[in-house]
């Protein structure tokens, strides 16, 4: 109950509070008295200068005064019991706080006991400690005195022996310096003197040691390099001597080029010589870059400057295998291992960097600000990459020499070493990487453009010249001489490398493709017979100069014998090119011949081969009317059109599949000639043995026909032999095919037995295409099959009790056609 009743009366206080702060906010004069901003002279200067009375603002401050004192009044008296036990409590705390005053006062009075105590025996160690620091600063200071006083007589001992102590001489400067720079040993007499002899005597150990060093490298003696190097390396500075050595000689190599392509020296030196030989006044100044003692000064400049370059590596390279090899004699670590270890690069593989990117910029540099040089190394690009290579050719032979020598694995060329350590750094696997010869190279490389560009354009124009937009002719055989010359040059001035020569031949190649886009727009499609045969088609003109090209560029390619065979292989596929066109120009010409052929072929189904023998039992052996016509067709071509062409063994051989076409639609059709009498059949033998001569011209023997000739003398004799011993032949299946065999037999038949052709009702040229278009022999059997099947169903369609005779045989020889060919 007594806490509900402080819950309700606190309750009651705070109402009490919000209601006197809405009051005071709601009053415009008590408003400014609650904001935090609130200053007693502003807000009185605010009252005067608004003209209110100050006996109203008084009373009203004096209101709100009462206001806040009963509200205060009201507040103690609701909460007297808290603000007592809030007095009562601020008592005990002053008891407190006087309790800890004492002891603290307690506290301090026995540090100050103790401070008494131990101050004097800390200011004593402290004094002792310093005492003993500045003792022990004085013991090593006169250790180093002592040191350098005794190293200093030895140093002294050691420079009396020249050369031979210079290692040692080294080692005790080494030590000198460290105990010198350990230490301030300024104002110390005694060692005044020794410190400027250690002095001097550092200068002239290092200026010995770098002549002796120069000089090694410039004798490629290992012992004067491997004696500088151990004292740059008992003197702490190995890597900066080396790398200086490595700039010298850069920035030596970059003067020389600058020397040597220095367009002043180049256009001064003809006009000096020219003033020695002539007379006062009469000395004229030579054209820059067209006279050939300005390329003569170039070239010669040139070939120096790859002397240099040479001379310049060879040191370097030495350089290398010294720091490869030698170890030092108290740690045993090699050199080179030290200085990778630092994370330095390989000192060749940088310095050849180096040698590639001063060429290229100084190369690049003189081709743009002079035309001349310019023109020069575009135009004789290839003398300039024959003095690369010859370089590269050097080096490689100094490095195998230096090999041979040592008889050890020594580095590469350019400091790359082989093995897996390589792979440990950046800079190693940078090194693995690097190309030297492909570097060397690319220097070259806007050279290089603009030589292939100069030597596509020196190809193309030739062609271009020979076939004009107009052109309906081929070229002649000096015009044709012209390109393979130009060719030939090419070929023969890209020699001196092998991948300029490959460059070179795709060039070649591109020219012979041009060649043939040329020649293709001048062949012609038309297949009439007559221009064929009087020799007037337009095609064979083109196949001629396209055959002497191909011969032209064969003949070269035999006599440049350093082509490399990539370069020759991209030739002769270009030359494989075109004898495609050549095959294709004679195509339309092929065709026209065969369908010619074939045509009078064909006509012998309207020839008689039924009549017997005539005159009294001798056979008739003239031969048949198509087959005359067909000997004065081949022979007119063989005379007309033939020898028009001046490649007459490709033509032979284009021409031998067109003989073979003829004796297949030979051997077809007389196969399918029914009613063949016996005086038919004296005269179908005769036409086999014409045949054979009128292929004459287009092959050489006609046994050279291969299968089709051996078709063609298997079935002569078949024409007389009588149907058994035609089923029981030997050369069925192997020469003979079966259907060929089955249209024979079919000629032996009764009229019921309809030839196939006739079953589905063809005409014989129909039959004679399906026949095309189906080579396989198993479709052909299928076919035949079929007309048998007819018959059959012939006979039974009369009600016939008995086949011919021949039905059983051609039957069987069906079936076995069938099982052979599964």
């Amino acid at each position: 109950a007594e806490a509900d009743g402080k819950s309700a009366n606190m309750a009651v206080q705070e109402e009490s509070e919000l209601a006197l702060l809405r009051k005071l906010e709601e009053d415009d004069v008590f408003r400014p008295f609650l904001r935090g901003e609130f200053d007693v002279k502003t807000h009185a200067n605010d009252v005067l200068r608004h003209g209110i009375a100050i006996s109203q603002q008084l009373a009203k401050l004096n209101e709100g005064i009462d206001l806040l004192d009963r509200e205060l009044h009201s507040q103690v008296v609701a909460r007297h019991e808290d603000l007592l036990v809030q007095a009562t409590g601020i008592e005990s705390l002053e008891g407190v706080l006087q309790m800890m005053q004492t002891r603290i006062t307690n506290l301090q009075a026995a540090v100050d006991r103790i401070r008494s105590k131990i101050a004097d025996p800390c200011n004593k160690i402290t004094s002792r400690t310093a005492q003993l620091a500045r003792l022990q600063a004085a013991c090593d200071l006169l250790r180093r005195i002592i040191r350098i006083l005794y190293l200093s007589r030895r140093l002294q001992t050691q420079l009396q022996g020249g050369a031979r102590e210079i290692t040692k001489a080294a080692q005790s400067l080494d030590e000198l310096d460290y105990l010198m720079k350990g230490a301030d040993l300024t104002g110390i007499e005694a060692i005044e003197q020794d410190r400027l002899f250690i002095e001097r005597a550092r200068r002239d150990v290092e200026e010995q040691t770098r002549n002796m060093l120069e000089q090694g490298m410039q004798t490629h003696n290992q012992m004067q390099v491997a004696t500088a190097l151990q004292v740059f390396h008992n003197l702490g500075c190995l890597w900066a001597r080396v790398d200086g050595v490595v700039t010298q000689r850069r920035d030596a190599l970059r003067a020389e080029v600058r020397r040597a392509l220095d367009i002043a020296t180049l256009s001064q030196q003809p006009a000096e010589q020219g003033r020695k030989t002539g007379g006062p006044g009469r000395a004229a100044m030579p054209t820059m870059g067209n006279t050939a003692m300005f390329r003569a000064t170039l070239w010669t400049n040139l070939e120096k400057l790859m002397d240099h370059i040479y001379a310049a590596c060879s040191q370097v390279q030495h350089l290398q295998t010294v720091l490869s090899k030698k170890r030092d004699p108290v740690t045993h670590v090699c050199f080179m291992d030290e200085l990778r270890k630092d994370g330095k690069p390989p000192i060749m593989h940088c310095f050849w960097k180096a040698i590639t990117h001063i060429l290229t910029q100084e190369f690049a540099q003189v081709a743009e600000t002079s035309t001349f040089l310019k023109q020069a190394f575009e135009g004789e690009y290839p003398k300039l990459l024959r003095l690369y290579n010859d370089l590269w050719k050097r080096m490689q032979q100094y490095r195998a020499n230096m090999a041979a020598a040592e008889d050890a694995q020594s580095e590469d060329l350019l400091g790359i070493m082989e093995g897996p350590e390589n792979d440990v750094t950046d800079d190693g696997q940078e090194a693995a990487k690097f190309d030297p010869e492909q570097a060397l190279r690319t220097t070259l490389s806007p050279f290089e453009h603009a030589y292939l560009s100069r030597s596509l354009s020196r190809l193309f124009d030739p062609i271009n010249l020979v076939f004009p937009s107009s052109a309906t002719s081929t070229p002649s055989n000096e015009e044709l001489d012209g390109i393979t010359k130009a060719i030939s040059s090419e070929l023969n001035v890209a020699s001196v490398d092998i991948g300029l020569s490959i460059v070179v031949a795709k060039n070649v190649a591109k020219t012979l493709q041009l060649y043939c886009a040329k020649s293709e727009q001048l062949l012609s499609n038309d297949e009439d017979i007559t221009m064929i045969t009087t020799g007037q088609n337009p095609n064979i003109a083109v196949v001629n100069s396209l055959y002497h090209l191909h011969q032209s560029v064969s003949k070269v390619l035999a006599t440049v014998t350093t082509l490399p065979p990539p370069a020759t292989l991209t030739i002769q596929n270009a030359l494989k090119g075109i004898a495609a066109l050549m095959n294709s120009s004679l195509e339309p010409m092929l065709k026209s011949i065969s369908k010619s052929i074939e045509a009078i072929i064909l006509s012998m189904h309207r020839e008689d081969f039924s009549g017997p023998v005539q005159n009294g039992g001798t056979p008739d052996a003239s031969s048949s009317g198509y087959m005359r016509e067909l000997q004065d067709f081949i022979a007119r071509v063989g005379t007309d059109c033939v020898p028009k062409f001046a490649c007459k063994e490709f033509v032979m051989e284009s021409l031998q599949p067109v003989a073979c076409r003829t004796v297949e639609l030979f051997v077809r059709h007389a196969g399918l000639i029914r009613l063949l009498g016996e005086g038919g059949k004296m005269r179908l033998a005769a036409d086999f043995a014409q045949i054979e001569s009128a292929l004459t011209p287009f092959c050489r023997r006609i046994s050279d026909l291969g299968k089709p000739y051996r078709l063609l003398r298997a079935l002569r004799p078949l024409l007389f032999q009588s149907t058994e011993h035609v089923a029981s032949s030997t050369a069925l299946g192997e020469v003979i095919p079966y259907s060929a065999a089955l249209h024979y037999l079919f000629s032996r038949g009764p009229p019921e037995l309809k030839s196939p052709y006739e079953v589905t009702r063809w005409t014989i040229p129909q039959y004679s295409r399906w026949l095309d278009q189906h080579p396989s022999e198993k479709e052909r059997l299928h076919f035949l099959k079929g007309a048998l099947e007819a018959y059959v169903q012939a006979v039974r369609a009369r009600q016939g009790k008995e086949f011919a005779p021949i039905y059983p045989i051609m039957l069987q020889m069906l079936q076995k056609g069938v099982e052979a060919t599964g």
